[in-house]
């Protein structure tokens, strides 16, 4: 999503709540494990595996979920190796998405990834077809409660970030993929809460969805992709228009 529209807000609000469910942990699990196993179980020394370690304590994941992730990762606890693929599609109304998951089975992880897709008005896309609509980027989320856009945004060009986008609840810091690490200890180091820091895929020109039924086309197709239990990160380039929204909450 670009920016903070009123469905992001929703989706990550929805995010909170899976919670209860052990979704959210289970997609922690994935990603510290692949982190650990591409650049060893040292959070110190693993830029990539620290932001998996602290986003996970952010959702508080207990610390021997996160401890039994890594030896995973390492490959301390058996089993098939994790590894990680992408895949891109089209929804209804051609509407993009981006899914990056984790899987110890590419077989079955692609054949549920196409059915998904082909039995909701959607087709699994060519490597690269939908990608480049998308620009990658940092994303480091922080509360905005008792922090000012102005400063938020002062705090942040200073610890080399590019971009700041603000609302009532929370801050986006932006940055290039390769200073994402730096750019959140910086801004750790200024006294800043960090509440997740990742890797994500902004779309360059979003899509606006003025259509109801086209909504929740989109939007069921992103909740079973999001919810399917190999997936990592789900992005899509759909913003619904405000009056579709009013609509769907009634």
């Amino acid at each position: 999503m670009a920016g903070h529209n009123k469905w992001s807000k929703v989706k990550h609000i929805k995010a909170r709540v899976d919670v209860i469910k052990g979704r959210v942990f289970s997609k922690c699990a994935h990603e510290i494990a692949l982190a650990a196993r591409a650049g060893g179980g040292d959070v110190g020394m693993n830029a990539r595996l620290r932001a998996a370690v602290d986003n996970a304590k952010a959702v508080s994941m207990p610390k021997d979920n996160i401890d039994r992730a890594i030896k995973k990762g390492l490959g301390e606890l058996g089993g098939e190796a994790i590894q990680e693929v992408a895949y891109e599609g089209y929804g209804p109304a051609g509407i993009g998405f981006l899914i990056e998951a984790a899987t110890d089975n590419l077989n079955r992880t692609a054949a549920d990834i196409r059915s998904i897709f082909s039995k909701n008005g959607g087709s699994v896309a060519t490597p690269g077809s939908v990608s480049y609509q998308f620009d990658r980027k940092g994303e480091i989320r922080i509360s905005a409660q008792d922090i000012g856009e102005d400063q938020m945004m002062d705090a942040a060009i200073l610890a080399g970030a590019d971009d700041v986008r603000s609302d009532e609840e929370e801050h986006l810091v932006y940055t290039s993929p390769t200073e994402l690490a730096a750019v959140a200890a910086q801004l750790r180091t200024a006294g800043f809460t960090i509440a997740a820091e990742k890797l994500v895929s902004v779309p360059q020109n979003p899509s606006i969805v003025a259509d109801t039924e086209i909504a929740r086309q989109v939007m069921k197709l992103y909740d079973l992709l999001d919810a399917y239990d190999d997936t990592l990160n789900v992005f899509t380039n759909f913003e619904v228009a405000d009056e579709v929204l009013v609509a769907l909450d009634h």
